[in-house]
Order: structure tokens, then C-alpha cells, then sequence
């Protein structure tokens, strides 16, 4: 829903998710995204820790989203280049082996002491730096 239309919004090719326990699009996903779901496609990955090693050696920075990154987005560099960006569910984040696959685990700067976002406002967040940085 949400993520769908941001990553539309920004001109972003696709999302990719989990094949099982993952959350489907639901009529109101649909319905929030503003048919944004119609115009990005999203592939399911029977092995998620795979596909972005796939990613990896095909030369694309792959950016996991985790409250206790190691850097702050606006100190990432790849974001400028071919890059995944990897969120993960709502309340538990990335899972270990996904984060561990990851080339950078960043956080986003809360000054007002929030402790996390939900998942598709962080997207947004992560993808408005990336196409700033590209324009």
C-alpha cells in the first residue's frame, strides 16, 4: 500500500518480498495506494536472503532500515548509486539473516525522540534521500 505508492511515487522500479508469512495487498492497501499497486510490480522471493545476494553480486548496494543502524541516512553515500532498500515488518524490523546481508544497516534521525516508524513512512523517508541525492 503504502511503500507501493511511495516507491512509485519516486520513481522506483519494484519492490520484491517474502514468498510465505508475508502480508498480502489487501483491499484497503489497494485502496491507499491510490493505484500506485497497478504500476509497481512486486515479485515474491522464495528465499529473500538469496535474492538480495543475487542483488549483491550484480553490483546493487543493498540498504536495510533498522533502528539501530550503524549510520544515519544522510551519511550514506550508495544511496547516490543502484541500491535495494530493505525494510522490514512492522514491530520487529529486519530479520537477522536478512540484516546481516545487508552491505549498510542505516537508521533515520529522530530529534523528537520517536523510537521507530512504521514501515511506510520510513520507506518514504529513505527513498525522498535517494532521488534528492540523484537529482
Amino acid at each position: 500500500g503504502a511503500a507501493g505508492a511511495t516507491c512509485s511515487a519516486w520513481g522506483g522500479p519494484g519492490g520484491v518480498g517474502p514468498a510465505r508469512r508475508a502480508a498480502g495487498l489487501t483491499a484497503g492497501a489497494w485502496k491507499t495506494s491510490a493505484g500506485a499497486a497497478a504500476r509497481t510490480p512486486v515479485a515474491r522471493a522464495t528465499n529473500l536472503t538469496r535474492t538480495l545476494e543475487a542483488y549483491k553480486k550484480a553490483g546493487i548496494a543493498i540498504v536495510g532500515l533498522a533502528a539501530d543502524g550503524e549510520a544515519e541516512i544522510g551519511e550514506l553515500k550508495a544511496l547516490a548509486g543502484p541500491v535495494v532498500i530493505v525494510v522490514g515488518s512492522e514491530g520487529k524490523g529486519l530479520s537477522r539473516l536478512v540484516g546481516e546481508t545487508c552491505d549498510f544497516r542505516v537508521r533515520i534521525p529522530m530529534p523528537g525522540g520517536t523510537e521507530s516508524l512504521n514501515a511506510g513512512v520510513a520507506t518514504g523517508i529513505v527513498l525522498y534521500e535517494a532521488a534528492r541525492r540523484r537529482a
